[in-house]
């Protein structure tokens, strides 16, 4: 079963492991199909997607290195409806703005883990998640910042 039958950026389904948010994923459902988590994450997608809600509580339990954990930490900071630049991102945790496009593009768990609010200095940068450019361009008109696009 889908967590959201219906978004900005398609149908998502989403994985889970001991009992938080471990991936979410496109177009298909995950692992996670029924249950208090399961409930819990559609509401707060619904929510998200419907204008109510500006930071997901639901528990989260991304994989990566221990430089990702602490990225998915930084992009977790960023408040809605705000963007930061690679730089800015690279500056923060002491390393390159490319190792902040690798660690955007290894994320997870896209939307909840708001990778979409990361922009290249001069432009929007990428996106890993279904839709690339146009699902990322939608998570901000979604969340006010796209004024920061024109």
């Amino acid at each position: 079963m889908l967590i959201c039958q219906s978004s900005p950026v398609g149908p998502l389904g989403a994985d889970a492991s001991d009992g938080a948010i471990s991936a979410l994923v496109w177009g298909r459902a995950g692992t996670l199909t029924e249950g208090q988590l399961f409930n819990q994450l559609s509401d707060e997608i619904a929510r998200y997607f419907g204008g109510e809600l500006t930071e997901f509580s639901v528990p989260l339990a991304p994989r990566g290195s221990a430089f990702q954990l602490r990225f998915y930490e930084a992009l977790c900071a960023i408040p809605y409806g705000e963007t930061r630049t690679y730089g800015d991102l690279a500056k923060t945790l002491g390393v390159t703005a490319q190792a902040i496009g690798q660690a955007c593009g290894a994320n997870p768990i896209p939307v909840l883990i708001p990778c979409h609010r990361v922009l290249a200095a001069n432009g929007l940068g990428g996106y890993s998640g279904r839709g690339g450019i146009e699902a990322k361009v939608a998570l901000l008109r979604l969340e006010g910042a796209a004024g920061l696009l024109i």
